[in-house]
């Protein structure tokens, strides 16, 4: 049975799920130490002890194992490592998350942005990075990953019409989703973030580049990360943060920043997507079709009460979704099937312009 202090790990976000996982691991050394991974490099982890952070490698066994689980070490995994006769330590066990946040790339590939995450802080801008479709992706996503979202508006201090935005926000989001519009480099406004950040809790920061990521992770966790402005001419932040990595707050939080996100592709079915937007499910439930699509049904209870760039931007997601389910033999057969459809269709036209 692995040994570890479990108040000095909390500090960096051990919870008791995690440790009671950790005891029941088979270990064959009692030199085995829990730790958590805090950065990831090409050729390299740094894992933290609560204390501080320490170069490792993965072992090659269980590399190999992981790779068979098309598995992926990222930032705030929880592992085991152990000093070999050199002084290197090296990575021996992975253990299983108990949440993950990911993206699925253009390609289909899952990519892991965070594990063992708690709240996640969505970064936005109001500037010219206010987007609020691009929010309802994020908060989507999140939710769908069952961890409890906070939306930080950043730039507050130097944003035009700073009420309206809040309010075309309020009216869009679900009502229990908090929402706050704060200056990110001043600590009495970072403070009203206090009841996400006691002992033990991990917090991840997702949004754009220059939305005010390391910034907020400067002023929480006094991390004294390179920050950059926007680009002149579009607004579009210039990236600072290149790699995610964990940051410990003062109060007993740890923070994982992460790298601007450009694109952001549901890792979910489209069921479990559609539950996260909740006003459209509840609404949904009353219409007069079961299978109402809220398009042009008679009986629809969703559409006139669901603003409507929020209803497109719920049918945008859930498409996504679904071409992620199919297999390749399902994509083959669509592309035929609209084939045949557009093929039919210029026949009909040709024929029309004939007669």
């Amino acid at each position: 049975m692995i040994a570890f202090d479990f108040a000095q790990l909390r500090l960096i976000g051990l919870q008791q799920a995690i440790a009671g996982a950790a005891t029941q691991l088979d270990l064959s050394s009692p030199a085995a130490q829990l730790l958590r991974v805090s950065a990831v490099h090409r050729d390299s982890l740094l894992v933290h002890d609560g204390t501080r952070e320490h170069p490792a490698q993965v072992l090659p066994r269980l590399l190999h194992e992981l790779l068979a689980q098309d598995t992926v070490l990222t930032v705030g995994d929880w592992v085991t490592a152990e000093h070999d006769a050199h002084g290197a330590l090296w990575i021996t066990a992975h253990l299983s998350p108990v949440t993950q946040i990911a993206r699925r790339g253009n390609d289909g590939r899952r990519q892991v942005l965070a594990s063992n995450v708690d709240t996640a802080l969505l970064v936005m801008g109001l500037d010219g990075d206010f987007n609020p479709r691009r929010l309802e992706r994020y908060l989507a996503i999140v939710l769908a990953a069952q961890v409890s979202p906070v939306v930080v508006l950043s730039k507050a201090d130097v944003a035009d019409d700073v009420p309206g935005k809040l309010a075309q926000l309020k009216q869009r989001l679900p009502p229990h989703v908090p929402l706050f519009a704060i200056d990110t480099r001043h600590a009495y406004d970072v403070a009203i973030l206090e009841p996400w950040l006691g002992t033990g809790q991990t917090l991840v920061l997702l949004g754009s580049s220059g939305a005010g990521k390391s910034s907020l992770t400067n002023t929480l966790s006094a991390a004294q990360q390179a920050t950059n402005g926007v680009r002149h001419g579009d607004g579009r932040g210039r990236h600072t943060t290149t790699a995610r990595s964990l940051h410990l707050c003062a109060n007993g939080a740890c923070i994982i920043d992460t790298p601007g996100l450009r694109s952001w592709q549901a890792d979910a079915d489209a069921q479990t997507l559609a539950a996260t937007f909740d006003d459209i499910a509840a609404l949904a439930a009353t219409c007069q079709f079961r299978d109402c699509q809220h398009a042009s049904e008679p009986g629809c209870q969703v559409r006139g009460a669901v603003d409507a760039d929020r209803l497109r931007n719920y049918h945008k997601l859930l498409r996504d979704a679904r071409r992620g389910e199919e297999t390749p033999l399902e994509r083959i057969a669509a592309r035929a099937k609209w084939k045949t459809i557009l093929k039919a269709g210029q026949e009909r036209s040709r024929q029309k312009r004939q007669e």
